[in-house]
C-alpha cells in the first residue's frame, strides 16, 4: 500500500495506475460504513485509492473541526487489511495552498437541509471533491447514502461540470439496533449512544406509515418529530424532512403526495454531537 501526502505525487501515481480506478473519499476515523465502500470499490476496480482528509473548508464551527476524531495509524492499518493500493493523506496546504481563492458554488441544492444549518458547508464539500476528482482522475467514486444530500449534490456537480466519472452511491450501513455508523458516534457517551437509536426509529416510523398508505408529507414529518421528542437526551432537532430526492424540495400536503423515491431525513443533536440520517422510501 502506497501512502502519499503530496498532491503532485498523487497525480503522477494515479496517471500510471492500472484502470479502472476507484476512489473512496473519506475524512478518516474509519468505520464499517467506510469499509463497505472500500470493499465494493476493491471488488469493482483494478486500483483502489482512498483519501483521508479532514476538510477544514466544510466546517463552519472551529470547535467541531478541532474535535473531529482522527485515528490515522488505525485507519491505515484497516486499509492495509482491505487491500487498498493507494492512500492519499494530504495536509491542508496541499489542498488549499497559499493564495487559494477558487471555490465551487453548488446553488440551491446546497441551501436546503444541511446547508440551511451549516452555511458554506457544501461549498467546501464540492470544492474538495472536485479537486480530488481532478487529482486522481477516478473512473468511479464511491459515497454512502447516509450523507443523502451530499450524494445528490455530487451527482449534480458531475453532470454540470461534465466530469468523466461515475458516482456510485452505496447503502447506509447500520448497527444491529439501526443506528447508522458515523465517525461522530465515537463522541457520544454510552447513554447518548443508546438514545441515538431513536433517529432510526423515527425514520422507520415514517416509512411504516407510508407503506400502510399514508401520502401526506406533514403527517410523516409530525410523526418523526413526535418520536424524536420522546427521547429526553435529544437536545435539539435541527430538521425533519420529507423531500423530493432530485431537488431536495420539501413535499407539501395537498399538492404533492409522498411517492417512492422520496428522501426522509433528520438532523438532531445529542449534547455537542450532531447526527444526520435518512432513508429513501421504496
Amino acid at each position: 500500500m502506497h501512502v502519499i501526502k503530496n498532491s503532485r505525487e498523487m497525480a503522477q501515481v494515479c496517471r500510471r495506475a492500472p484502470s479502472s480506478l476507484g476512489l473512496v473519499p473519506t475524512m478518516g476515523a474509519l468505520h464499517e460504513g467506510h469499509l463497505s465502500l472500500v470493499r465494493r470499490a476493491k471488488a469493482e476496480n483494478q486500483t483502489l485509492l482512498v483519501s483521508i482528509f479532514v476538510n477544514p473548508a466544510q466546517f463552519g464551527n472551529a470547535q467541531d473541526l478541532h474535535t473531529y476524531p482522527r485515528y490515522l495509524e488505525r485507519d491505515l492499518e484497516l486499509l492495509r487489511k482491505e487491500g487498498a493500493d493507494v492512500v492519499f493523506t494530504p495536509e491542508a496546504d496541499q489542498i488549499y495552498p497559499p493564495g487559494f481563492n477558487t471555490w465551487i458554488e453548488v446553488g440551491s441544492l446546497g441551501d436546503k437541509l444541511e446547508g440551511s444549518h451549516r452555511p458554506g458547508h457544501f461549498r467546501g464539500v464540492a470544492t474538495v471533491v472536485t479537486k480530488l476528482f481532478n487529482l486522481v482522475g477516478p473512473d468511479l467514486a464511491y459515497f454512502g447514502q447516509k450523507d443523502g444530500q451530499q450524494t445528490v449534490i455530487i451527482k449534480q456537480l458531475v453532470r454540470d461540470l461534465d466530469l468523466d466519472l461515475e458516482v456510485v452511491v452505496c447503502p447506509t450501513i447500520r448497527q444491529a439496533d439501526g443506528l447508522a455508523y458515523s465517525s461522530r458516534n465515537a463522541r457520544l457517551s454510552p447513554a447518548q449512544l443508546e438514545a441515538a437509536t431513536v433517529v432510526y426509529r423515527a425514520l422507520s416510523g415514517a416509512d411504516g406509515l407510508w407503506r400502510t398508505g399514508e401520502k401526506g408529507a406533514d403527517v410523516l414529518r409530525n410523526q418523526m418529530r413526535l418520536v424524536l421528542e420522546s427521547q429526553p437526551l435529544v437536545d435539539e432537532i435541527d430538521y425533519v424532512s420529507v423531500a423530493a430526492c432530485g431537488t431536495l424540495d420539501e413535499l407539501e400536503d395537498g399538492t404533492q403526495d409522498v411517492v417512492a423515491g422520496t428522501m426522509v431525513s433528520v438532523a438532531v443533536r445529542f449534547g455537542q454531537v450532531r447526527l444526520i440520517d435518512n432513508i429513501i422510501l421504496e
